[in-house]
């Protein structure tokens, strides 16, 4: 499949409004720091949970001095009932004194620095920096690495992989909104069981590889 083509029917038809939590909390001029505390918030978490627990935690914490002011006790009542809250919990206090202790209270906008901080992968990395500092980067999560593959685009097993391969085929422009055009696709039309191919906007161009059932 052509990605113009693929990129200019998902932009059709999964509008920024349907985009992903974090996305949506940085269309509202959050902070670097206020990104990093949603994206690690939303890791194994449905954006509803993520939604709420994000707010009542930045209600109280919008920096890191904030947030080591708070208990972690008070944190993972905070933040219940996201996924591990209670790791979660802890690496934030963990990253709250590392950004204070060697990075001047900011949140640092390079992926090595990023990278150094507890319980940040790639994928949380890439999307602070497309998030929070405006940078081109790719951020695959398991919507990314399954449909990107599915569409015949990358032919990889790891998320990691997919990243890579997608740095050398999607031209540069499409970097920053792969992501959460993907995300919103992935969420309604091609499911990891079963997809929709039936209301897909580009099944006639679509390898469907790996799909054995669809609706």
């Amino acid at each position: 499949m052509k990605i113009p083509v693929f990129i200019a029917a998902l932009e059709k038809h999964y509008h920024t409004s349907r985009a992903p939590v974090v996305t949506l909390i940085a269309q509202r001029g959050a902070s670097p720091f206020e990104i990093l505390v949603s994206t690690l918030l939303s890791l194994r978490t449905k954006d509803e949970v993520t939604t709420g627990a994000t707010a009542r935690l930045l209600e109280k914490a919008r920096t890191p001095e904030q947030l080591l002011a708070l208990s972690e006790k008070e944190i993972q009542r905070l933040i219940y009932p996201v996924g591990f809250f209670l790791t979660k919990a802890k690496r934030l206090k963990d990253i709250g004194r590392l950004l204070i202790a060697q990075f001047g209270g900011n949140v640092p906008n390079n992926m090595e620095d990023l990278l150094s901080l507890p319980g940040v992968g790639r994928k949380t990395a890439n999307l602070v920096l497309i998030e929070g500092f405006g940078q081109d980067a790719i951020c695959v999560d398991t919507h990314v690495h399954r449909i990107s593959n599915r569409i015949g685009l990358v032919d990889t097993n790891t998320p990691d992989q997919t990243e890579m391969a997608l740095r050398r085929s999607l031209p540069l422009k499409y970097w920053k909104k792969y992501n959460y055009l993907l995300v919103c696709f992935g969420q309604t039309i091609c499911l990891p069981v079963s997809p929709w191919c039936s209301r897909c906007p580009v099944s006639g161009r679509c390898p469907q590889k790996g799909i054995t059932r669809s609706r």
